[in-house]
């Protein structure tokens, strides 16, 4: 006997299944946010479950829109992309969206490859984890092609674009004041590279905690690059030069294990000869030794943050830029003490 097609799950059948009214169902795929979470939820299992979700896929072609986020990133092997990412995901998944993920390198053909993919329609939001607003190769009009957007973790220069990331001129302050508390003066900032804003914000915060201290000692800046090779060559400058810090403040933790590297190298010990902090917490930070004091950057939260205003902004398409700015907690480990 011949096995009877399956009947199309309708939209009566999830509304019947979870409870609500057909309108109800509606509204919770075109409007999520408009629906309250307990609701959404049942109505989301009730899809899945009856999978009328290839209908409401169908629906939302019909409506120009792909429930579908792109995620533009420099490098996905930045330490922080994984943790920032879980929060993009967690936000987009509650509310019916997918992810896609764009890994450039830098490499502007591939940032162009990607953009070509957009201008489809293929996705209904940009999440730009690179550092700039992406218009090369965009088709004719770039500003009024491009779908909107949030930078996260990395400020773009355009007021256009809504901001989400860490209170990096705060944070740096902070581990610099850390550092003075116990008794530092001589303290260099360890850069990243040249022209990185988020570096230059960063060197912004180590300049306020030094220029607010009445004894603190003359600013001081070496040039890394943002990772560990950077910070040992850093370190290689500076003994070439008369006067010595005692303590490292580093653009990211990267940079600071780089460091602690090259001062074990040449016979010292961190931090009974030298202080080291570093910023972003990323996992290795605390299994090396000695444990690197640093910042802890949030990840999590600006991921979830960033996705939240994006998909606002998708559905009232009345989102005005803003800048969010998370606060980052000192980390205290092994790698500090007294002079």
């Amino acid at each position: 006997m011949e096995k009877q097609p399956t009947k199309p799950a309708t939209i009566e059948d999830v509304a019947k299944l979870a409870g609500v009214s057909i309108a109800t169902v509606s509204r919770a795929i075109r409007n999520p946010e408009k629906v309250a979470e307990s609701t959404r939820k049942r109505v989301t299992a009730a899809i899945a479950h009856t999978g009328y979700i290839a209908n409401a896929m169908a629906q939302n072609l019909r409506m120009q829109r792909s429930q579908m986020v792109m995620v533009l990133a420099q490098s996905i092997s930045d330490p922080n992309f994984p943790g920032i990412l879980t929060g993009l995901e967690k936000v987009a998944n509650a509310r019916g969206y997918g992810l896609l993920i764009g890994n450039t390198e830098g490499d502007v053909a591939m940032e162009e490859k990607y953009l070509r993919f957009l201008s489809t329609g293929m996705a209904d939001g940009l999440v730009l984890m690179s550092g700039h607003v992406p218009v090369a190769g965009w088709p004719k009009n770039p500003n009024a092609a491009l779908p909107p957007m949030v930078a996260v973790s990395r400020p773009v220069r355009d007021e256009n674009v809504a901001y989400v990331g860490v209170d990096d001129i705060n944070g740096s302050k902070v581990a610099t004041e850390y550092l003075m508390s116990l008794g530092h003066k001589r303290i260099v900032y360890v850069s990243g590279p040249h022209g990185d804003a988020v570096s230059d914000l960063r060197y912004r915060g180590y300049c306020m905690a030094l220029g607010e201290a009445s004894d603190a000692g003359s600013v001081w800046n070496v040039q890394g690059d943002g990772t560990s090779e950077g910070g040992r060559a850093a370190v290689e400058r500076l003994f070439i030069r008369d006067s010595l810090p005692t303590a490292f403040f580093c653009y990211n933790d990267s940079s600071a294990i780089g460091v602690i590297g090259s001062l074990q190298t040449r016979g010292y010990q961190v931090p009974r000869d030298f202080s080291v902090v570093g910023f972003d917490d990323i996992p290795f930070s605390r299994n090396i030794s000695p444990s690197l004091t640093t910042i802890r950057q949030p990840r999590g939260q600006i991921g979830e943050l960033a996705m939240s205003q994006l998909l606002d902004s998708l559905s009232t398409r009345t989102g005005k830029a803003s800048e969010t700015l998370i606060h980052g907690d000192l980390i205290v480990r092994d790698s500090c003490a007294a002079p």
